[in-house]
């Protein structure tokens, strides 16, 4: 307790700067992970991304980043195990966010498109384990957590294919496919509306003092979703094509007009990311500041400083501006082949399923959703569209990862034990 006491502002501190490197890492592998089909499918260039992302990530930080928060800080470990010695509850967080935050710099130097939310997870879960007691991991949660990276891909996977077999079906396949995508397109584009204000207005907007009961939510939703629709409709009756060109040529005109529809999604995508992601940062940091604060005692309804939601936002813009080209050409490239309709069928998808997550308050691996998006579209055109050798690749980074955040973070929690005399 006297620990806290003689040295808070540096522990505060410590977690405020580790904090930031964690969120960075956030941006520098799994933001990648959400614009990579964007910039795969030749809609946006990597500035353009880039700049959508920034925006957009960091509204989605700001405004709707404090549902799964609650679940990082509270429901992976047991806060009665550190009652009587809460500064080890601190050691523990400022430990797994600098192991965390080490894992993700070296896998977005590689290019490899690893969970943040499983480097986290298995930090928290490695120094609370080991440094403290295994029953003090609610291991519960932690399987329920576990689960959402098997089922969120398998969803988001399913997801893809049902929007990517429409477009099939009402476009492609259709005599006059552009005449077609002029029709059906400003429906998907409603919908991705639909997703992106749905989150913001039900879930974010709490954190800037207005609050809309979940009817009025809808209704607002509804309205901007129609309001995306018509703009969307004027925007690609705008476009002008020669109707006397081949059909091949049609095909290309078509995915134009796909790529219009990609910057909604993108924008969609990279809102989402921002609203489940950036708790995995600010989780940890939250729980410091709290014990900190309090002068030890550890609370389940500690209110988050007003900074930590903003320093998460910064954090994430800063990592994917600096060091996000290595990962996004990982995804963009090396799954699948992506053209402008299969990257919208895979963004539109991941953002809903991570949207919902977020909502539910589950943090899930944005990582993992996208991919199964990915392949999900890949798989509506048969096996042999998919790397399997990067898919594999993938898959074998994504299982490395939780170790490595545990071994890192048990390591730097008996570092920073030691440093205060502990």
């Amino acid at each position: 307790m006297d620990i806290l006491t003689s040295y808070g502002v540096i522990l505060i501190a410590l977690a405020a700067i580790f904090g930031f490197f964690m969120a960075w890492g956030i941006g520098a592998n799994d933001v990648a992970n959400a614009m990579g089909t964007s910039v795969g499918s030749k809609a946006l260039t990597i500035k353009q991304a880039i700049f959508i992302a920034m925006i957009f990530e960091f509204a989605g930080a700001y405004l709707a980043g404090g549902e799964v928060t609650a679940t990082i800080r509270k429901g992976i470990i047991d806060s009665a195990y550190f009652i009587d010695s809460p500064d080890l509850l601190v050691f523990g967080m400022i430990a797994s966010l600098l192991a965390a935050g080490f894992w993700l710099l070296f896998a977005s130097y590689l290019g490899w498109p690893v969970s943040t939310t499983h480097s986290i997870v298995g930090a928290i879960v490695g120094f609370a384990a080991v440094g403290i007691s295994v029953d003090s991991v609610s291991w519960g949660k932690v399987g329920s957590i576990v689960g959402s990276w098997i089922v969120t891909p398998a969803i988001s996977g399913f997801i893809a294919y049902l929007i990517f077999m429409s477009a099939q079906k009402l476009i492609f396949d259709r005599d006059n496919p552009l005449k077609m995508a002029q029709r059906y397109v400003p429906f998907y584009m409603g919908f991705a509306g639909l997703v992106l204000s749905l989150v913001t207005i039900t879930k974010g907007l709490k954190h800037v003092g207005l609050h809309l009961t979940l009817v009025e939510g809808w209704l607002w939703s509804l309205a901007i979703a129609v309001l995306v629709f018509f703009i969307g409709k004027a925007a690609i009756s705008r476009l002008k094509f020669d109707p006397s060109a081949d059909r091949n040529m049609h095909y290309t005109n078509v995915e134009k007009v796909f790529a219009v529809l990609m910057v909604v999604t993108a924008c969609c995508m990279a809102f989402a990311h921002g609203s489940n992601d950036v708790a995995n940062a600010i989780g940890p940091v939250a729980a410091v500041v709290s014990v900190v604060s309090s002068g030890g005692e550890i609370s389940s309804s500690a209110k988050m400083a007003w900074w930590i939601l903003p320093l998460g936002g910064v954090g994430i813009v800063a990592g994917l501006a600096i060091f996000g080209h290595r990962v996004i050409a990982t995804i963009g490239k090396g799954i699948t082949h992506l053209t402008p309709s299969r990257g919208f069928a895979a963004e539109l998808a991941a953002a809903s399923t991570v949207v919902l997550a977020s909502g539910t308050g589950l943090p899930i691996s944005t990582t993992q959703t996208l991919v199964g998006a990915v392949l999900g579209v890949g798989m509506a055109r048969g096996i042999a569209a998919l790397n399997l050798g990067v898919v594999r690749n993938i898959v074998v980074s994504w299982v490395v990862t939780l170790p490595a955040g545990a071994i890192m973070s048990i390591i730097f929690f008996y570092i920073i034990k030691a440093a205060f005399g502990v």
